[in-house]
């Protein structure tokens, strides 16, 4: 790697992607975008894939975390979005929350759900861990991971059981029912017990507290979403939700919780390889019109490939060109090892990001990228807020936000893009997506918006679907259990679970170069039960590796009674131990997301 200046880099960018281009076609480039970019970043960078680069391989992260719930809920309510407000919990009489640390990873949320329980709503938390929210609840359901979709089906299976349903609701507002309640008929609570280690009484409560609310809610994060069956097991939520006629209302809704501070923008901004922004399909051609002719360029009919897809691709030489902005993909992606793999054997990598990481490590190009502090733009929050980002310092260096170094390279590829501040991009973005028509600068100085806030004089939507869903009715949809496709057995007799712990972050791109953060947990650890530790020999504090049928890292052993025997959990933020070295590529073939939930796994104390 040498310096360069801007100049250079963008000409050297724009004529190795044409290059690419002519040589292999353009579904050969693709872009990941990133979740910690503003909308407008989000909206450029899918514009340059698609304008510019005539592809529609574009996707971000959100591929790794609530593909399920745009897909799951996008088919069962027309809207892939979080129905209500953090607000809104607060007026709940019972909470369903499902696969979601929500004290340590979600806090307001928490905030809003201990104020519901203050007041008498009824918590029933089904996590295989013992959070301190289960701690908290009335009902704590533990699971085996990948269970979900049976234990779920079994609560509907009693609702209906016993008549908790709401017939009017579902009548006037629904389609599906009378089918997805006779495939629920097979997940008697005895039955469901059997496959999900929930005792049938348990799940008999769990049923008859959530259906006999008058207003309930469900809230969920990716312990739901982060499975090979992630889409059923959203749809399975949905299915919950309708059949109780628990939307609309005040207090009532299903309320998925994301990570990124902009990873709902993103997606509302297209960055996914099927729709425009605003969820708008690329296979209508009356849409696809629309933008050919507010981009002035004609645009590719075929869908992209997610994520994981372009990497694929990448390994077998299908992929030639990739541009990555603000993600770690080489550490974030499952089978790490094949990721690296893939990502060596591209001909032209671009990489931006504001510190060195994994991934930037195998850039052709670096871009130094500015954080959210040092540009202006907008964010979208998990509940549909939209909401202004201001700079609070310069750039460090030669570094640029996001937005002036797409522009300038769409430039050099011969597409117009003359943006004078990101308040034009949100403009042109207002312009084209009906659920932001009414979004702009002038108006979010006054505060956030909610989407779908369609024109000028809109004051946003706090609670979506209050008299109507977007397609008229809502689904529900049969779903019924498929075993994960990796179990434990004689030879790897742990269920591995993956995820995020209190004091880091993601990759820990950030946190683990903050002092005080790193100082808590500055090493690698793996939480097993304390009856498995002692049985194997296993002490707080020992050394031990942990290996699949993928690869093997070590860690500190960290004994915990709040996980159930056979479970071990393993955070992701650690290069020196990548979680994904051990994870598998088996995917939802409906969203598309990996299996990070669910891989068999040995333990091994480490002699040293």
């Amino acid at each position: 790697m040498v310096r360069a200046t801007w100049d250079e880099a963008l000409s050297l960018a724009a004529a190795k992607l044409e290059s690419i281009r002519k040589e292999f076609g353009p579904h050969s480039l693709g872009v990941l975008t990133s979740a910690k970019g503003t909308n407008e970043e989000n909206y450029l960078l899918m514009k340059l894939a698609r304008a510019a680069l005539k592809t529609n391989n574009v996707d971000h992260v959100a591929r790794l975390c609530h593909a399920p719930t745009v897909a799951a809920l996008g088919s069962a309510l027309g809207s892939g979005a979080m129905t209500g407000s953090f607000s809104s919990l607060a007026n709940s009489d019972a909470i369903l929350i499902v696969g979601s640390n929500t004290t340590e990873q979600h806090p307001l949320a928490a905030s809003y759900i201990l104020h519901a329980k203050s007041r008498g709503a009824k918590l029933i938390v089904a996590d295989p861990r013992r959070t301190r929210l289960a701690e908290l609840a009335d009902l704590w359901l533990s699971p085996r991971p990948g269970t979900d979709v049976v234990w779920i089906n079994a609560l509907l299976n009693v609702i209906v059981e016993q008549d908790l349903v709401d017939r009017q609701f579902i009548e006037k507002r629904t389609t599906g029912f009378e089918e997805t309640a006779e495939a629920a008929r097979a997940y008697t609570p005895g039955q469901a017990e059997q496959i999900s280690g929930i005792a049938a009484p348990d799940l008999a409560r769990a049923a008859e507290l959530f259906g006999a609310a008058d207003r309930a809610a469900i809230v969920y994060a990716m312990g739901v979403t982060q499975h090979a069956q992630g889409t059923d097991i959203v749809q399975a939520l949905a299915n919950l939700a309708l059949a109780t006629g628990n939307m609309g209302r005040e207090g009532t809704g299903i309320y998925p919780l994301r990570g990124h501070q902009n990873v709902q923008g993103a997606c509302d901004m297209g960055a996914l390889p099927t729709v425009y922004c605003g969820y708008q399909s690329i296979s209508s051609p009356a849409v696809r019109a629309k933008f050919e002719d507010a981009w002035k360029a004609p645009l590719p009919e075929e869908p992209g490939l997610t994520a994981l897809e372009m990497l694929w691709a990448a390994e077998t030489g299908r992929l030639k060109g990739l541009i990555i902005v603000g993600e770690n993909p080489a550490l974030s992606f499952p089978d790490s090892s094949r990721v690296l793999k893939a990502l060596k054997s591209l001909e032209f990598l671009l990489a931006c990001d504001i510190f060195p990481t994994e991934t930037t490590a195998l850039a052709d190009i670096l871009l130094p990228a500015a954080c959210f502090a040092e540009k202006e733009g907008t964010f979208t929050s998990t509940e549909r807020r939209v909401q202004r980002v201001r700079k609070a310092v310069e750039p460090p260096g030669e570094a640029k936000a996001e937005w002036e170094w797409i522009s300038e390279l769409m430039r050099r590829l011969g597409h117009q893009a003359d943006y004078p501040s990101p308040a034009s991009i949100m403009a042109e973005i207002a312009s084209l997506t009906p659920s932001y028509g009414g979004i702009g600068y002038e108006r979010l100085a006054a505060g956030g918006l909610q989407w779908p806030c369609p024109s000028i004089d809109h004051p946003g939507t706090s609670i979506l679907h209050t008299d109507r869903f977007p397609q008229g009715r809502a689904r529900l949809r049969p779903v019924l259990y498929a075993e994960p496709p990796e179990m434990p057995d004689a030879d790897y007799p742990f269920i591995l679970n993956t995820g995020r712990s209190l004091y880091h972050f993601h990759t820990g791109t950030m946190t683990r170069r903050t002092s005080l953060l790193d100082r808590e947990v500055p090493t690698p650890f793996v939480e097993i039960n304390s009856e498995d530790a002692r049985l194997m020999g296993i002490r707080e504090g020992n050394r031990v590796r942990v290996e699949t049928r993928r690869g093997s890292i070590n860690a500190e052993a960290r004994l915990m009674d709040a996980l159930p025997r056979g479970n071990l959990f393993l955070p992701i933020h650690f290069s020196e131990a990548p979680a994904n070295a051990l994870t598998a590529q088996a995917i939802d073939p409906l969203s598309k997301i990996a299996e990070l939930k669910v891989s068999a796994a040995r333990l091994h104390k480490v002699i040293s």
